[in-house]
């Protein structure tokens, strides 16, 4: 008897890849890929717990997928099944539970698709996690999510990443080289390099981030390749100056900050202080002037007062970046920052939130506009809405166009003329002598 699987994602990048690395594995031991509301045999539901309310998404996707299939066999994996796992298996509905290592051997632990009157969960010590599972996504011809790295030693004080997916780990260069070759059979345009320590790539193998992305870069099958984000102490002046003078790394970085208070990033247990990312950040617009720029930044940290959050606003707003990623803290199980004192109120956390997110739009606007009159490349992607189609410039400026057949999942010049109230550039081709 056939059977059918749905996979559903939380979370970061690195997630999807993991996704799409279990779907494989499934698809190879019989089991057909079916939209989330086909009404699939087996649920994968791949969790996050970066933020708050993971309990209550994972129980509402459980809830959804019920809807669809009132028997479907529910398995729930990821972060918050590594972290919480008897807290998921009380959830109505849900039949196995399985962690960071588990989750890649899902097919040995489904005995049958019958639901089962009590929820099984296994997640073995994070410590004994220590192998590389690579993987990237499927599904999109245009732009895949590759990822070369797991796992996090930071033990930063408000988050939970190590206990959730263990120590930095990493395939060797040959191995990743592989991975990408394998990408290329299915028409990949731009891949992605995802990991949640990225920058640490190859610590466990004698070899270096600068190595990996040398070695990319020599692949002619592969069109552009993206760095997702990047810690400001790994970002060294030669990875920068390489992507400079790259024909295939785009001008693009994110570049995690967190706080622009010295103070509490010593709290946070970051390893950088604020100058050594503005020297970062200045960097690359010497080098790259139309560069885009993307920052984490958390507010509403304990102790953070409304002097640290002006040196934190003031320190970005400063600086020639082109877009903000601003989370509220929340508070997170097992951490150094739970047990600090000087608790944020959650007003203030929301007004201060409102208050970068607005920056964010500033500088974002200010970034696009800088970009009208200018031509960039864009790759577009295949899917199509109303007649329009989207892509991203090579510096990450979103754009839309009327559909044209001739440019879907091809790069293109691309002349910047207006930016709409979406943040989505308007434009004309500049096809003149160009063919996909």
């Amino acid at each position: 008897m056939s059977k059918s699987v749905a996979l559903y994602t939380l979370g970061c990048k690195l997630n999807f890849a993991e996704s799409s690395t279990i779907a494989q594995q499934l698809k190879q031991n019989g089991f057909e890929r079916k939209d989330f509301q086909d009404g699939a045999d087996l649920y994968v539901i791949n969790t996050c717990s970066v933020t708050d309310h993971a309990d209550r998404k994972c129980k509402k996707v459980v809830r959804e997928a019920l809807k669809y299939n009132p028997k479907a066999y529910i398995v729930v994996v990821g972060c918050y099944a590594q972290l919480k796992p008897q807290e998921i298996a009380e959830i109505p509905g849900v039949d196995l539970v399985l962690g960071a290592a588990e989750k890649f051997e899902l097919i040995s632990y489904l005995h049958s698709l019958e639901k089962e009157p009590r929820s099984r969960y296994y997640n073995r010590p994070i410590k004994e996690t220590q192998d590389f599972v690579p993987g990237f996504s499927e599904g999109d011809r245009t732009r895949m999510f590759l990822k070369v790295q797991d796992g996090c030693d930071y033990f930063c004080s408000f988050c939970t990443i190590p206990l959730a997916r263990g120590k930095s780990r990493s395939s060797n260069i040959e191995k990743t080289l592989t991975q990408v070759k394998k990408a290329t059979k299915e028409g990949v345009k731009e891949v992605v390099l995802t990991g949640v320590n990225l920058g640490d790539f190859g610590v466990n193998h004698n070899e270096d981030f600068l190595g990996l992305i040398k070695e990319l870069d020599k692949l002619d099958t592969i069109e552009r390749y993206r760095i997702s984000s990047i810690e400001p102490n790994l970002l060294t002046d030669k990875i920068i100056d390489f992507v400079a003078s790259s024909n295939r790394f785009v001008p693009h970085f994110h570049i995690p900050l967190q706080s622009g208070s010295d103070e509490l990033l010593t709290r946070m247990r970051r390893k950088y202080k604020s100058d050594l990312y503005r020297s970062r950040i200045e960097r690359i617009k010497k080098l790259m002037p139309d560069c885009g720029i993307g920052v984490d930044v958390i507010v509403g940290f304990p102790g953070e007062t409304d002097e640290h959050f002006l040196e934190t606003y003031q320190f970005l707003n400063s600086l020639p970046v082109s877009y903000l990623h601003v989370f509220p803290y929340s508070e997170r199980p097992n951490t150094t920052a739970r047990k600090m004192k000087e608790t944020v109120p959650l007003g203030i956390r929301g007004e201060r939130t409102t208050q970068l997110r607005s920056l964010s739009d500033k500088k974002k606007r200010a970034f696009y506009e800088s970009q009208i009159n200018t031509v960039r490349e864009v790759l577009f992607e295949e899917e199509i809405r109303d007649g329009k189609m989207m892509g991203y410039t090579d510096n990450y400026v979103r754009v839309i166009a009327d559909y044209d057949p001739l440019w879907v999942n091809s790069r293109t010049p691309f002349r910047l003329e207006q930016i709409d109230k979406d943040f989505l550039m308007h434009g004309v081709f500049e096809t003149l002598g160009i063919t996909p």
